[in-house]
């Protein structure tokens, strides 16, 4: 009995661990509730907590020396740099591969990001390397490989790739994703085919050869958010069909879909529950970075080239400056942290939640009584 109620206790305890992160990195400072939009839809395709979802199924399959690829680098107009967003997260996420797991991260992204995602990789605490036999050869090391712009050549350029071995692991971060048309668009259908990596091609070989795959976004553009195609087109502005002003009339949704799926205010604090997802299921929060490092990275990624959404040249994701940034990290850092160590100080409440059969049925038939 005393078995039985330890498991339950330990599911319970993760699966409202969950819940914190996925509401954390859905915070809507903008307050004009996309990210509800897209959260509603990605719970309902997942079925549980978003960012403990995927962590778990990391930890179930990738192990010491794996390659993981992360793609990422999303290139915006007007002034065709890439943005922040998805760069910074996939930094760091690879930092959190290699302590979680000892595995070795690879970042795919285009050409225009490689030289911030080097001068960025000594923030992070790795090595870096083109050459992927040299990652998987030395320790705390990492890699960069610029994918193509060239629809015709992606193909090839994705099989050379895993001509010697497969990665253990996919995750896309804020990658651009074409639509059903091949087209690939920016937050307001303008078409931008020309600037992006077409990573989606290597996302979708990596698919058919059953790689685990996980996809992070926060609008409908990305690779993998047409596993909610539906919810999409039907409540995020510039999806459907006819709607982007491009003249493809396909809309911007990327059709591409994903195994696993995180949707966020903004694709980075995404990126940050899936780490803190991991932190807690590894009981090790060094997993997780600490404030000071998120704030450098952006600081040395924006002075590398890299833009805020709107253009500007100061750190910034998505409108959220360091502060913001920082501010959710350390909430994330704080609420796993406390379940980690302090939970059991609130073992005799756990059993008698259990037993008010809320959570068994997850607290989605609670009858309305009224107390009298």
């Amino acid at each position: 009995m005393k078995r039985e109620y330890e498991m339950e206790r330990a599911e319970l305890e993760k699966w409202n661990v969950g819940e914190n992160l996925d509401a954390l990195m859905n915070l809507d400072p903008r307050g004009y509730g996309v990210c509800r939009i897209l959260y509603e839809g990605s719970r309902k395709a997942m079925g549980e907590p978003l960012a403990m979802r995927a962590a778990e199924r990391l930890c179930d399959t990738v192990k010491e020396q794996d390659l993981v690829f992360i793609l990422t680098g999303f290139v915006l107009l007007p002034h065709r740099k890439p943005e922040m967003d998805g760069m910074v997260s996939s930094l760091l996420l690879a930092r959190s591969l290699v302590l979680a797991f000892g595995a070795k991260p690879v970042i795919i992204c285009p050409e225009d990001c490689v030289k911030a995602v080097k001068k960025c990789a000594s923030v992070v605490g790795l090595h870096i390397y083109e050459d992927l036999k040299t990652v998987q050869e030395l320790p705390y090391s990492m890699g960069v490989h610029a994918f193509t712009k060239n629809t015709n050549r992606a193909s090839m350029e994705a099989e050379w790739l895993i001509k010697d071995t497969l990665p253990s692991a996919v995750i896309s971060v804020e990658a651009p994703g074409a639509n059903h048309l091949g087209v690939y668009h920016n937050a307001v259908g303008k078409d931008v085919s020309e600037l992006e990596a077409k990573s989606d091609i290597l996302w979708e070989l990596l698919k058919q050869k059953g790689v685990l795959n996980i996809a992070i976004g926060d609008l409908g553009n990305e690779i993998g958010m047409g596993t909610i195609g539906m919810h999409i087109r039907q409540y995020v502005p510039f999806t459907g069909q006819g709607e982007c002003i491009c003249g493809c009339k396909g809309g911007t949704l990327a059709a591409s879909i994903a195994d696993h799926i995180i949707t966020a205010t903004c694709s980075d604090w995404g990126c940050y529950g899936l780490m803190a997802a991991l932190a807690y299921l590894k009981r090790d929060m060094e997993i997780l970075h600490r404030e000071e490092m998120e704030a450098e990275v952006m600081r040395v990624a924006s002075r590398s080239g890299l833009i805020d959404m709107n253009g500007s040249l100061l750190p910034g994701i998505d409108g959220f400056n360091t502060r913001m940034n920082t501010g959710i990290v350390s909430l994330m850092r704080q609420c796993t942290a406390y379940a980690v160590r302090y939970s059991h100080n609130s073992d005799q409440w756990f059993e008698p939640v259990i037993g008010k059969g809320f959570f068994q049925k997850g607290g989605k038939e609670v009858e309305n009584q009224s107390c009298g």
